[in-house]
């Protein structure tokens, strides 16, 4: 791994998303295209960025990833964790510090992986709870 260059892997649902960041002007690639059109909701877009904002870096860095699976909320949650590691091994070695990036992150939420996913389908109902309409006729 180069010096200046930092990859993490965030997941969420069915999501995976591989985060590479490098110092730049803070431009953002998701799948070869530019994160404003390849999300479809500006939501999104500030939901992804949400760690680059809480530690003030913005237009530090230029982040690519890779994304597979899942859907757009899924693809962001997934981007977003991904971020938030990456940003850790940024300030790896200063977590002391009263600014560091981990207490900032930590406080916000963003280091804890979401665990909830799809439940599955049990036989005899027709979605993972929802049993077919009862007729009493």
């Amino acid at each position: 791994m180069k010096k200046n260059e930092f990859t993490a892997t965030g997941r969420r649902k069915r999501s995976v998303a591989q985060v590479r960041m490098v110092p730049g002007t803070g431009k953002i690639t998701v799948n070869g295209r530019d994160v404003n059109e390849y999300m479809p909701f500006p939501t999104l877009v500030m939901d992804l960025k949400q760690p680059l904002v809480a530690t003030n870096n913005e237009k530090t860095f230029d982040v690519t990833v890779t994304v597979k699976g899942g859907g757009f909320s899924g693809q962001t949650g997934a981007i977003r964790l991904g971020i938030t590691r990456a940003l850790l091994l940024v300030d790896a070695g200063n977590e002391a510090n009263e600014g560091s990036y981990r207490k900032i992150l930590k406080a916000e939420g963003f280091i804890t992986r979401d665990p909830r996913v799809k439940e599955r389908k049990k036989y005899g109902l027709k979605k993972a709870r929802r049993a077919p309409q009862f007729s009493k006729r």
